[in-house]
């Protein structure tokens, strides 16, 4: 099933001159607009709110809408740098988000996402993740996912509204939508109208002869990409730097141990790539086109910078079992879209260094089957509050140094949240005699403790008074529970004096 993301900069020209001026930009409650020419008259090609709150337009005179705004900033429009900034986007998108992505002039890139959401915890949080990323950078951005680049460019630029059109849903999605949403010639829409038709609705389900003959065959021809009914590949960005290997197919291919071969045979010509420039691969996208101008994308990360023939074969023939090959593919390409310098030597070949074992390709393995952001160690931080005394890392980073304190242990499996128990306890330093969790009465047959953990004033005021003494505890199953109060049992300033269930013991 196709995926495409098409993400909508209203206001690309403008934020990118605001981006490359930095210090010296005009305030963003000044109007500003950005002027070019056509033929012999100089017309407004983009202008910022408040510009456009003052009856600024684009596609009005320079003269008019100087005459019209007192003060206003007019800029020469620089479309070239604005096309070359949208490649340079797509690329920085490529990387993060799907291997398969191209600028989408002159306001838009498009993201072929199929496969990949996944990795960004679904459609949603891409969409999500990609909106925050560029508002922190000042890039307003509106995405929208649909099973094809024709709908989605349509729904992401007239209608403020949806962001993810299911399969299925491309007819009522469009159905409202102006005519110009269909990416057609500026004056097709207007020739349309005259004939009563002004929504997408009106011309979707019509007999397609008399609508060709009297408009033509592009006017189908978007339609027809917009429903799906006719293919609209995208063409990926490229970085020259990439190293990159192709392959191209006299007759097209399409079992699986075909691909395999062929993958084998690419990730050899890569790594004599990576290995004459001194890299190793912590990215892969192998791209294979089909004959049908489909593109089916397998994108494989790698924990450390790679470029060992065997384990690059294998971690994307494994991933074989995701490509569709439909017709038969006719050309393949297999690019390094990461790489960093790598270090030849086994560690054991280092002086002085101990050989330890090599899970890499494990950690591998097991991220690209599952999700890289599904795979992690846990990691000491330093803080005596326990949840705060961890954090994720990822499977191989380096250690960090830190180190829980040996005299006291720590429970197994330690809940995201203490959960409240019933219980009864003598103050203010006895252990509860039972207690009541989750509907099950426990009776406590040993337990040791207190240990008293104080709040950390340095994070906020409320923890300023702040104790919880911890116990641990075994009831008559031999089950073990860290239990705490929160407060010290004598003064209510230091807590409520309730219990809670913090983690259980092994």
């Amino acid at each position: 099933m196709r995926r495409v993301v098409s993400l909508f900069l209203p206001n690309w020209p403008v934020e990118r001159l605001r981006r490359r001026l930095g210090g010296d930009a005009p305030p963003p409650d000044a109007p500003l607009v950005l002027t070019g020419r056509v033929g012999r008259k100089r017309i407004v090609t983009a202008c910022n709110a408040a510009a456009a709150a003052c009856g600024a337009r684009v596609g009005m005179a320079a003269t008019q809408a100087q005459a019209l705004i007192p003060g206003l900033d007019v800029r020469e429009a620089d479309p070239a740098g604005d096309a070359d900034g949208l490649d340079r986007l797509a690329l920085w998108a490529m990387h993060r988000y799907a291997p398969v992505c191209q600028a989408d002039p002159p306001d838009g890139l498009a993201i072929d996402i199929s496969g990949a959401a996944h990795l960004m915890g679904g459609e949603t949080a891409l969409l999500h993740d990609l909106a925050a990323r560029l508002e922190r950078v000042g890039v307003t951005g509106r995405g929208v996912v649909a099973p094809t680049l024709g709908a989605a460019h349509a729904v992401a630029r007239f209608n403020g509204e949806a962001r993810i059109v299911q399969d299925g849903e491309i007819d009522a999605a469009l159905a409202r939508l102006p005519l110009e949403a269909l990416r057609l010639p500026a004056e097709l829409p207007a020739a349309l109208r005259r004939m009563g038709f002004d929504r997408i609705g009106d011309i979707a389900h019509r007999p397609r002869a008399p609508l060709q003959l009297r408009f033509g065959a592009e006017l189908g021809r978007r339609l027809d990409q917009a429903y799906g009914r006719a293919a609209e590949p995208l063409s990926p960005v490229e970085a020259p730097e990439t190293p990159r290997v192709e392959r191209v197919f006299a007759e097209p291919i399409g079992a699986a141990e075909t691909l395999a071969r062929y993958a084998g045979i690419l990730a050899e010509a890569l790594c004599g790539q990576l290995e004459s420039r001194g890299l190793g691969a912590r990215r892969l996208d192998w791209l294979c086109y089909r004959v049908d101008n489909r593109i089916e994308a397998v994108r494989v990360g790698l924990a450390q910078p790679v470029r060992d023939l065997r384990r690059l074969s294998r971690l994307l023939t494994d991933r074989i079992g995701t490509i569709e090959p439909g017709f038969g593919i006719d050309r393949m390409t297999l690019a390094a879209s990461a790489a960093e310098p790598l270090d030849w030597r086994p560690a054991a070949a280092r002086l002085g260094a101990e050989a330890t074992p090599d899970v890499s390709m494990l950690v591998d393995t097991l991220a690209n089957r599952i999700g890289a952001d599904r795979l992690y160690r846990l990691a000491a931080v330093e803080s005596d509050v326990p949840e705060r005394s961890i954090r994720k890392v990822a499977a191989l980073a380096a250690p960090t140094g830190m180190a829980w304190s040996p005299d006291w242990p720590r429970p197994t499996r330690l809940f995201r949240r203490p959960e409240p128990v019933e219980t009864m306890a003598l103050l203010p330093d006895n252990p509860p005699t039972h207690f009541t969790w989750r509907g099950v009465r426990r009776r406590i047959r040993r337990a040791d403790g207190p240990e008293r953990i104080f709040g950390e004033w340095g994070r906020r005021d409320a923890e300023m008074w702040a104790v919880r003494d911890y116990f641990q505890v075994e009831d008559d199953t031999g089950e073990r529970f860290w239990l705490f109060r929160a407060g010290d049992g004598e003064d209510a300033t230091t807590g409520s004096q309730a219990w809670f269930i913090h983690g259980l013991f092994g």
